[in-house]
Protein backbone atom coordinates (compact mmCIF):
# COMPACT_ATOMS: atom_id res chain seq x y z
CA UNK A 1 0.00 0.00 0.00
CA UNK A 2 1.01 3.52 -1.00
CA UNK A 3 1.85 5.91 1.82
CA UNK A 4 0.40 9.13 0.98
CA UNK A 5 1.83 12.43 2.67
CA UNK A 6 -1.22 14.10 2.86
CA UNK A 7 -2.01 12.52 5.91
CA UNK A 8 1.51 13.56 7.46
CA UNK A 9 0.80 17.45 6.07
CA UNK A 10 -2.59 17.43 8.11
CA UNK A 11 -1.66 16.12 10.90
CA UNK A 12 -2.08 18.60 14.19
CA UNK A 13 -1.04 18.72 17.77
CA UNK A 14 -3.20 17.07 20.42
CA UNK A 15 -2.68 17.31 24.05
CA UNK A 16 -0.10 14.22 23.92
CA UNK A 17 2.50 13.08 21.88
CA UNK A 18 1.25 10.87 18.88
CA UNK A 19 2.83 8.63 16.05
CA UNK A 20 1.84 8.16 12.54
CA UNK A 21 2.79 4.93 11.43
CA UNK A 22 4.34 5.05 7.27
CA UNK A 23 5.46 1.99 6.69
CA UNK A 24 8.27 -0.87 7.82
CA UNK A 25 9.57 1.24 11.22
CA UNK A 26 9.18 4.57 10.13
CA UNK A 27 6.69 7.00 11.73
CA UNK A 28 5.93 10.65 12.14
CA UNK A 29 5.92 12.01 15.94
CA UNK A 30 3.85 14.38 16.14
CA UNK A 31 4.55 16.64 19.69
CA UNK A 32 1.92 18.85 21.35
CA UNK A 33 3.99 22.36 20.50
CA UNK A 34 3.23 20.57 16.47
CA UNK A 35 6.96 19.88 15.38
CA UNK A 36 6.84 16.85 12.58
CA UNK A 37 10.22 14.28 13.53
CA UNK A 38 10.64 11.13 11.36
CA UNK A 39 11.65 8.36 13.02
CA UNK A 40 12.67 5.03 12.54
CA UNK A 41 12.09 2.33 14.72
CA UNK A 42 14.27 -1.08 14.56
CA UNK A 43 16.13 -3.51 16.59
CA UNK A 44 19.76 -4.58 17.22
CA UNK A 45 21.11 -7.36 18.90
CA UNK A 46 18.25 -7.57 20.41
CA UNK A 47 17.20 -3.97 21.47
CA UNK A 48 14.94 -2.20 20.34
CA UNK A 49 16.33 1.14 19.12
CA UNK A 50 15.27 4.66 17.36
CA UNK A 51 16.99 6.65 14.64
CA UNK A 52 15.80 10.47 14.29
CA UNK A 53 16.17 11.06 10.49
CA UNK A 54 14.65 14.44 10.62
CA UNK A 55 12.18 17.56 11.35
CA UNK A 56 9.08 17.62 8.50
CA UNK A 57 8.63 19.14 6.34
CA UNK A 58 12.62 20.39 5.64
CA UNK A 59 12.84 16.00 5.11
CA UNK A 60 9.89 14.99 2.89
CA UNK A 61 8.40 11.96 2.86
CA UNK A 62 10.29 10.34 0.54
CA UNK A 63 13.70 11.63 1.28
CA UNK A 64 12.61 9.83 5.00
CA UNK A 65 12.01 6.42 3.46
CA UNK A 66 15.24 6.84 1.02
CA UNK A 67 16.67 7.31 4.68
CA UNK A 68 14.71 4.27 6.49
CA UNK A 69 15.97 2.20 3.18
CA UNK A 70 19.49 2.71 3.83
CA UNK A 71 19.19 2.24 7.59
CA UNK A 72 18.05 -0.94 6.47
CA UNK A 73 20.39 -2.07 3.83
CA UNK A 74 22.63 -0.86 6.90
CA UNK A 75 21.17 -3.54 9.92
CA UNK A 76 21.18 -6.59 6.74
CA UNK A 77 24.93 -5.80 6.68
CA UNK A 78 24.88 -6.28 10.71
CA UNK A 79 25.92 -2.41 11.25
CA UNK A 80 23.98 -0.41 13.53
CA UNK A 81 22.65 2.92 11.92
CA UNK A 82 22.27 4.86 14.87
CA UNK A 83 26.31 4.44 16.00
CA UNK A 84 27.09 4.40 12.17
CA UNK A 85 25.08 8.68 12.04
CA UNK A 86 26.71 9.30 15.55
CA UNK A 87 30.56 8.15 13.59
CA UNK A 88 29.47 10.15 10.56
CA UNK A 89 29.16 13.14 12.35
CA UNK A 90 31.85 12.80 14.70
CA UNK A 91 34.21 12.12 11.57
CA UNK A 92 32.33 15.38 9.20
CA UNK A 93 32.99 17.55 13.06
CA UNK A 94 36.89 16.10 12.96
CA UNK A 95 37.08 17.29 8.97
CA UNK A 96 35.88 20.51 9.80
CA UNK A 97 37.91 21.37 12.26
CA UNK A 98 41.20 20.50 10.49
CA UNK A 99 39.93 22.59 7.49
CA UNK A 100 42.66 25.10 6.43
CA UNK A 101 39.74 27.67 7.11
CA UNK A 102 39.69 27.01 11.09
CA UNK A 103 43.79 27.78 11.06
CA UNK A 104 44.16 31.07 12.10
CA UNK A 105 46.64 32.77 9.18
CA UNK A 106 47.93 35.77 11.84
CA UNK A 107 50.80 34.19 13.44
CA UNK A 108 52.09 33.14 10.02
CA UNK A 109 52.29 36.50 8.82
Amino acid sequence: MAVKDVKFRTAKPRDKDYKIPAERGLYMLVKTNGAKCWRFKYRFLGKEKLLSIGIYPDIGLGEAIEARDKARKLLANKVDPGLNKQIEKRSAKLAAENSFEAIDPAPFF
